[in-house]
């Protein structure tokens, strides 16, 4: 069995490489069916229907950046109708306040929305994807260098449930996958 990394790091997990989108997506849906759940796959391109033979379910992210802008929106509301509804009701000009002005604070309503829906949906894809790391236990593999240009892989850690090397390593060579080799590292 090969290694790469640092041996005397702990172990990630087993990684394997595949010749072709199609073989890791099979790959892929035989790796859920056999009930991994700490697994991932890499290519060089998004592979249609890659999530499902996964078995991931729909991200959060929708629901995390519809708060944001819902608080955005309430933030706007709120700086707008305080002010000059209840702490200083000015009637400039015959124009009227209150409820009544609503017209007039649409375009900072919807540009706060926007800006902390977005400031959400950008902070909250980093939360969820571990990100920023400064480097990744694969990163130690040299043939993973390939993954951005026509390589396909599959790795999955050691932290899974039933994760043991020697059934990991079988079940990827079964797959058809080359290059199995156990990554050592953070």
């Amino acid at each position: 069995m090969k290694t790469a990394g640092n041996t005397d790091a702990p172990v990630y997990g087993v990684a394997a490489e595949f010749s072709c989108a199609r073989d890791l997506f099979h790959a892929a849906e035989k790796i859920r069916d056999a009930g991994y759940r700490r697994w991932d796959v890499f290519s060089p391109f998004p592979i249609h229907g890659m999530d499902a033979a996964m078995g991931m379910k729909r991200s959060l992210l929708g629901q995390i950046v519809f708060l944001g802008g819902l608080a955005g929106f309430l933030l706007a509301v709120g700086l707008q109708f305080g002010p000059t509804s209840f702490l200083y009701p000015l009637i400039v000009g015959g124009k009227p306040n209150g409820l009544f002005t609503v017209p007039a604070f649409f375009p900072i309503m919807f540009e706060l929305t926007i800006l902390v829906s977005a400031f959400t949906a950008v902070i909250g894809m980093l939360a969820m994807n571990g990100l920023p790391r400064l480097n990744h236990a694969l990163f130690n593999w040299d043939r993973f260098k390939k993954v951005t240009e026509d390589k396909f892989f599959v790795a999955i850690e050691s932290g899974d449930p039933k994760y043991s090397e020697r059934s990991v390593y079988d079940l990827l060579e079964a797959l058809g996958g080359t290059n199995i080799t156990t990554i050592h590292g953070d």
